[in-house]
């Protein structure tokens, strides 16, 4: 026989399975939507380091459209918004952003053009360190000495910003971890750049002396 409860019973367990329902439709969405915009914005970064800024642009426009999809969440489902895989797209969309603003010499984006959130942003430009030496070894390769000591330079001061973000983890998402690791990118970067500086001027020296060697006597 049923309680005089069951009516309740019924209707709350009703309530909560379409809360729950609709819970699960939006975590499914974000899942979609985050594994576009990570693959968007890493093949942007890779666009970036073939040179083809145009493409790496569509690319990101792609990402963003996608990510606006997303919005809404932030106040309907913040657990959602919020999760891991929410803000490691949004991370790697900042990172792809912030690479491309660097390598192409455009203007540095802000977490509100991006319509990202502080954390997110943050932790994009942490992993900017490591696309930079990217490109350093990628130059040096190329016997492209131009903007290396440059780039460095962005490596140092953006680590050194970085550093001064003294909030716990739980706040930042983790920045702290994220920029030790750059730390040990950063002196490698600096120690590859140094001797291959030194390389080239040791070469630069040795052609000077066999071109007067060479010379009239």
């Amino acid at each position: 026989m049923p309680s005089r409860y069951s009516g309740d019973l019924t209707a709350l367990s009703l309530q909560v399975i379409d809360q729950l329902t609709a819970r699960h439709q939006a975590r499914e969405q974000a899942l979609a939507v985050s594994r576009e915009v990570i693959r968007h914005s890493a093949n942007a970064i890779r666009a970036v380091h073939r040179g083809e800024y145009n493409e790496a642009r569509r690319l990101l426009d792609l990402a963003g459209e996608r990510l606006k999809a997303t919005i809404p969440m932030r106040q309907d489902n913040p657990e959602i918004y919020y999760a891991g895989f929410s803000t490691d797209a949004r991370k790697e969309y900042s990172e792809a952003h912030i690479t491309l603003a660097l390598i192409s010499g455009a203007a540095m984006p802000s977490p509100e053009a991006l319509g990202v959130d502080p954390p997110s942003f943050l932790n994009g430009l942490a992993e900017v360190i490591g696309e930079l030496r990217r490109h350093i070894l990628d130059s040096l390769r190329r016997d492209s000495f131009e903007r290396c000591e440059e780039f460095m330079d962005v490596m140092d001061e953006t680590y050194g910003i970085l550093v001064t973000i003294d909030f716990p983890e739980a706040v930042t998402g983790g920045l702290r971890s994220r920029t030790d690791n750059m730390r040990a990118v950063l002196e490698r970067t600096r120690s590859d750049l140094t001797l291959a500086l030194q390389q080239r001027k040791l070469e630069l020296r040795l052609a000077e002396w066999q071109g007067s060697q060479s010379g009239p006597s």
